[in-house]
């Protein structure tokens, strides 16, 4: 039975790892990419152009993410430019990263996507309370 337990945490990890590559190639926005709108639960939240819910994290600031390393495994930060958001009520703007890349804000919140979020219109990360604060979809009339 010990070889059994070593072998499942062996195989949960290496599921986890390939889960971990693949989400990050299909979630995030890409540069260029249109932001969008969508309605969840009666509420309208800001989206990718794939349809993809948009959350801001609450221990940034309006010029800083506090986002990196693992937590951005997780909640991969949207890049792009602010041509991105021309027909959304608020307003959309960059912050840099400490990599050089610009983020996209809205309405002064730096924007991610959710690796728990399998399809459009979900909002997995919604309340969260993970990697050192809570997270929220990003309503459109914020």
């Amino acid at each position: 039975t010990g070889m059994t337990a070593a072998g499942l945490a062996v195989a949960a990890l290496v599921l986890f790892g390939l889960a971990l590559s693949g989400a990050n190639s299909t979630a995030p926005a890409a540069a260029g990419t249109a932001l969008t709108t969508t309605t969840i639960s009666g509420t309208t939240v800001l989206t990718n152009a794939k349809g993809f819910t948009l959350y801001s994290f609450a221990p940034d600031t309006p010029t800083a993410s506090k986002c990196y390393g693992s937590c951005a495994a997780y909640w991969p930060p949207v890049t792009g430019t602010t041509a991105a958001g021309q027909r959304l009520p608020g307003k959309v703007g960059t912050i840099k990263r400490t990599d050089g890349t610009e983020q996209l804000t809205y309405n002064g919140h730096p924007l991610y996507t959710y690796i728990g979020d399998t399809a459009p219109g979900q909002a997995k990360g919604n309340n969260l309370n993970l990697n050192g604060g809570l997270w929220h979809e990003v309503p459109v009339s914020r």
